[in-house]
């Protein structure tokens, strides 16, 4: 790879107060900023194409990405996650719809969503923007604040077929 590409790829990994200094930039040039998180651990089609449906609903994608820390408390399996964050960090940055990637440690995005006052909030349909009840698994975290501050909460459909654990089963199984 041409070291200026992967120096582009490098950039677009930033911490919390870089992210916050480029999203303002970005506000000033009226670019409507998306968010999303997860772990993308082994990105598969699925993933692509909800990053690139998550980027046709603004201006800006930014994907906060769960440290490897965060990843191993949410129960997924000790082989999880498969890939160590900076690994993770890298592939999701190299996806062109990707504008900035942030990591977060903590369980949920909740703080870095307060930070960054996205305008639009995104995740998979197995969630659902209009759940208010934060105990219920559809409940988006930080859809309360995005929406108190005048943005959006969305879902994108998931491809059928197509998720890590699923691929991770495949694996075992050979």
């Amino acid at each position: 790879m041409n070291n200026s590409r992967l120096e582009h790829l490098q950039n677009k990994i930033v911490d919390h107060q870089n992210a916050l200094k480029r999203i303002s930039i970005w506000k000033m040039k009226g670019d409507k900023i998306v968010f999303t998180n997860g772990c993308f651990d082994i990105l598969h089609t699925g993933h692509v194409s909800y990053l690139a449906e998550a980027t046709a609903l603004g201006n800006r994608l930014v994907v906060a990405l769960n440290t490897d820390s965060s990843v191993k408390r949410q129960g997924k399996g000790d082989d999880r996650p498969v890939n160590n964050e900076d690994a993770r960090a890298t592939v999701i940055a190299a996806i062109g719809s990707v504008d900035m990637v942030v990591f977060f440690d903590e369980d949920t995005p909740v703080e870095l969503i307060k930070l960054l006052e996205p305008d639009v909030l995104v995740k998979g349909a197995d969630y659902d923007p209009e759940e208010t009840d934060s105990s219920s698994k559809k409940y988006i975290v930080g859809s309360d604040i995005v929406k108190s501050n005048g943005g959006e909460v969305k879902a994108i459909p998931l491809v059928e077929g197509f998720s890590t654990t699923a691929i991770i089963e495949k694996l075992n199984q050979n």
